[in-house]
């Protein structure tokens, strides 16, 4: 009994995993059988919601793995794969199904080259992250840098970004401003492609999650945190392709806008030190 339970214990991140992993696969099923030119911001919208699930069992995962002590070398490679997949391709097929391009046309084959960059700097960052996290099980001093920042931007926040921003250029909150042509929606999902991936193999820095500290420093503070949740939670019932856009997207401009800080401040200043951008090393070079 005692090893059927442990199996057991084992078996539930990676279930969790799996879960991700099918939320991921069902999107590019369903966006490959819907019809081009039959994309809707309905459908982007059911699509966002399930890869933002993915997202959350992309944490939950690791989280339970590390609760249980059931971390594996089986789930983190599982893992690695599941986030390939979910946000790695996915992103790069809701993209490339939402436009009505002519195929053979040089704006067609600029967007399928964008994606192609998209997904191959997702896969390369993640096998970053893998070599990073073993050298970190043998280097105290990079185990607790890992914790504070990443390197290069995480896949699931560049999938949101390219996910939200598709997201709010078909939403009818920007058509109720003013219409976007197919071409020029093309010619900005390319180069945001193109732009997500640079970051993601980059050696800019963004914050961590586990490295947030919450404290809370009076009642006032309490109340505006309820307030501007529920002012977020409202906006994400009705206006939510704007909301998930600017979510998505505040957090690689603060992350990009504290790097150029350091950079400015120069090595000497102790000013946002945790986001001096990494040197290149050697190590993609066998």
């Amino acid at each position: 009994m005692e090893k059927q339970k442990i199996k057991k214990i084992y078996f539930l991140p990676n279930v969790i995993t799996a879960f991700g992993l099918s939320c991921g696969l069902f999107v590019i099923f369903k966006m490959n059988m819907t019809e081009v030119g039959e994309v809707t911001p309905e459908t982007l919208i059911a699509a966002a919601g399930i890869l933002l699930l993915a997202a959350f069992a992309d944490l939950l995962d690791g989280a339970v793995a590390r609760v249980m002590k059931a971390e594996s070398e089986f789930g983190g490679i599982f893992d690695s794969l599941a986030d390939a997949i979910s946000f790695g391709v996915a992103p790069s097929v809701i993209i490339l199904k939402s436009l009505s391009l002519v195929p053979g046309t040089n704006i067609s084959f600029l967007l399928t080259i964008a994606a192609i960059i998209f997904s191959l700097c997702g896969v390369l960052r993640l096998v970053r992250f893998n070599v990073n996290a073993l050298a970190a099980k043998t280097n105290l001093d990079l185990a607790l840098a890992n914790k504070k920042n990443f390197t290069g931007l995480p896949i699931p926040a560049a999938a949101a970004a390219a996910v939200s921003i598709n997201l709010f250029l078909f939403s009818n909150e920007l058509k109720s401003i003013f219409l976007i042509s197919d071409l020029a929606r093309a010619w900005v999902l390319s180069l945001i492609l193109i732009f997500l991936g640079y970051c993601m193999i980059s050696r800019w820095k963004f914050p961590s999650v586990k490295s947030l500290e919450i404290r809370v420093a009076s009642f006032q503070t309490v109340f505006l945190t309820v307030v501007c949740a529920v002012v977020i939670f409202f906006g994400i019932l009705h206006h939510f392709p704007v909301i998930f856009f600017i979510i998505a997207w505040s957090y690689i401009i603060i992350a990009l806008v504290l790097s150029i800080i350091r950079i400015v401040a120069g090595k000497k200043s102790k000013t946002l030190e945790d986001f001096e951008p990494e040197e290149e090393d050697e190590d993609l070079e066998e």
